[in-house]
């Protein structure tokens, strides 16, 4: 999860059938290619995804189902959303973690309110828990 100034940016992932989660709000990232580790799979995406080069980046937590495993990251967003270049997904905001836990994030781009991926619910899940310092990455 990337911060900046108290709010986490998401991506709304595109309405395309067979991805993962077709129309959700979810987090920037992706699978690892062979020999990557996950936060080399993370920084090559965010590149792929949104143009941008990320700074130091902290493990946070892994989740591990079924079908997929996935490594969770925070860091500081020092970009202005501005200038981030969307390559992938069909929208990205900044929304509050009273957004988040509402379970809908409303797609600027779109003018809908969207749900959550469960990737994300988890993430959210784990921000509620996070005393105030530590969830503004101070």
């Amino acid at each position: 999860m990337l911060e900046r100034d108290g709010l986490w940016l998401l991506q709304l992932r595109d309405d395309v059938p067979g991805i993962v989660h077709p129309g959700t709000w979810g987090l920037f990232g992706g699978h690892l290619d062979p020999g990557e580790t996950p936060e080399g799979a993370l920084r090559r995406e965010l590149v792929e995804e949104i143009g941008w080069t990320a700074g130091p980046l902290e493990p946070w937590f892994d989740h591990h189902d079924s079908l997929r495993s996935a490594h969770f990251f925070r860091g500081q967003l020092d970009a202005p959303l501005a200038d981030l270049r969307l390559m992938e997904g069909q929208d990205l905001t900044l929304a509050s973690l009273q957004e988040l836990e509402g379970g809908q994030v409303l797609s600027p781009r779109l003018g809908e309110a969207r749900p959550l991926a469960p990737s994300l619910q988890l993430a959210v899940q784990r921000l509620q828990r996070t005393p105030p310092a530590a969830s503004t990455g101070g």
